[in-house]
C-alpha cells in the first residue's frame, strides 16, 4: 500500500504553552490537525472561563495565516474551582473538558487538586451538564515508586471517583500501562482512554540505556515493554474507546538538559508519520484513521471533520528537522529511532 485516504485527525490532549512558545509550535499542530484539546497548564494556569476564552484568542491569533485550526478549551481543576463558572463555560460552547492534575503530578501541576473531596462538587456538576474530565492519572505520594504511579491512582482515586459519580464521561488521558489499557477494556461505560504517539514507540530503556536521554523524559513516564506492547494493541484494536492525544509538550532544549529536566516530548511535527508507521508494523492501517479521526469526536460528541487527509509512503526516509526554533529557544523533535517512510501528502475537500 503506496498511498492511504483518511479523515483529517484531531489531537484529544495537546500542550501549545504561550507566548513565544505558542507562536513557535502551533504551525506544526495546525498543519495536520483540524482540532486539538489543548491543555490549561500554564502559569498561571487556565482556572476560570474568561481565562480559557482570553486564552483562546491568543491560540486564534497565533495560527499560522491559511491554516484551519479549532483549539478545544479546558480548565484547570482546583481545590476551589467553581463549579457555577464550569457549567457556564459549558453552556456558552466554549468549555469542552476539565483537566485533573494531582498537585504535583507534572509541568506546572503545583496548583492542581490536593484533597479530592473539595473537588466532588464540581465533578458531580460535570456529569449533570455533560462535561468531560481528563485525568493525568498519577499518584504523586512519594513511598509509590514511579512506574506504579498509573495503577495505584486507578486504584485509590479513579476508581473512587467512579463509584460515586458514575455518570461522569472520563477520559484517561496518556493511558502508559496494561493495567491502565485493562482498567478501560473492563468498563462498559463513561471511560475512555487517549495514548500518546511516543508511548507506542518507546519503552523506559529508550530514557535509561546508554546514558540519560532527557529527550524521551516524560510523565508518565515510559513503562515496561509489556506495557508499551498493551498500547499497541488497543490503540491498532479499532477499539472505540481508545484514541490519540499526543500529548506533545515543547520545553527549550536548556529546560530539558539540565540537572533537574522537565518533562515532556515534541511530536506535533510527525506524529502522523510515525503513527502509520506503527499502524503498519502492527497490519492495522485500515484502523488509523479510527485511532487518529473518528474515535475521539465519537467520545467527545462532535461531529467527524468534512476534510481528508492522504498519507503516501515514500521510498526515501523522510527528513524532518532535529529541533524547531521558537522565539522561546529551540526544541528538540521527537526522534522514533526508525526512519519514517509516510509523509503528509496533502489535504483536500
Amino acid at each position: 500500500m503506496k498511498t492511504i485516504s483518511i479523515r483529517r485527525p484531531d489531537d484529544w490532549h495537546l500542550h501549545l504553552r504561550d507566548g513565544a512558545m505558542l507562536s513557535g509550535v502551533i504551525g506544526d499542530t495546525s498543519r495536520h490537525f483540524a482540532r486539538a484539546i489543548i491543555m490549561p497548564n500554564l502559569v498561571p494556569p487556565v482556572v476560570t472561563t474568561a481565562d480559557a476564552r482570553a486564552y483562546q484568542q491568543r491560540i486564534l491569533d497565533a495560527i499560522p495565516a491559511g491554516h484551519r485550526f479549532e483549539p478545544l478549551m479546558t480548565l484547570y481543576l482546583t481545590d476551589h474551582t467553581d463549579p457555577n463558572d464550569v457549567e457556564e463555560g459549558k453552556k456558552s460552547g466554549l468549555i469542552k473538558a476539565v483537566k485533573l492534575y494531582p498537585a504535583g503530578a507534572t509541568t506546572n501541576s503545583h496548583g492542581g487538586v490536593r484533597d479530592l473531596d473539595k473537588a466532588m462538587p464540581v465533578l458531580e456538576r460535570m456529569a449533570k451538564v455533560g462535561l468531560n474530565l481528563c485525568v493525568h492519572g498519577e499518584v504523586t505520594t512519594p513511598e509509590v515508586d514511579i512506574f506504579d504511579r498509573e495503577a495505584v491512582f486507578i486504584e485509590e482515586k479513579l476508581d473512587l471517583i467512579r463509584r460515586r459519580i458514575p455518570e461522569l464521561k472520563i477520559t484517561m488521558e496518556h493511558v502508559t500501562s496494561k493495567v491502565g489499557v485493562d482498567y478501560i477494556l473492563a468498563s462498559d461505560q463513561n471511560l475512555a482512554g487517549s495514548i500518546t504517539t511516543h508511548h507506542l514507540i518507546i519503552n523506559r530503556n529508550a530514557i535509561l540505556v546508554g546514558g540519560i536521554r532527557p529527550h524521551y523524559y516524560c510523565l508518565p513516564i515510559a513503562k515496561r515493554e509489556r506495557d508499551r506492547q498493551a498500547l499497541r494493541k488497543a490503540a491498532t484494536s479499532g477499539d472505540r474507546r481508545f484514541f490519540l492525544g499526543t500529548d506533545s509538550a515543547p520545553h527549550v532544549d536548556g529546560m530539558k538538559e539540565c540537572a533537574c529536566g522537565c518533562a515532556g516530548i515534541y511530536t506535533s511535527i510527525n506524529t502522523m508519520s510515525c503513527l502509520a508507521h506503527v499502524f503498519e508494523e502492527e497490519n492495522a492501517l485500515d484502523r488509523l484513521e479510527g485511532f487518529t479521526s473518528l474515535h475521539g469526536p465519537a467520545w467527545y460528541g462532535l461531529p467527524v471533520n468534512d476534510e481528508m487527509m492522504v498519507l503516501e509512503k515514500r521510498d526515501e526516509p523522510l527528513v524532518y528537522p532535529a529541533k524547531v526554533e521558537t522565539g522561546a529557544g529551540p526544541v528538540t523533535v521527537f526522534d522514533p529511532q526508525f526512519p519514517l517512510h509516510w509523509a503528509v501528502r496533502e489535504s483536500e475537500s
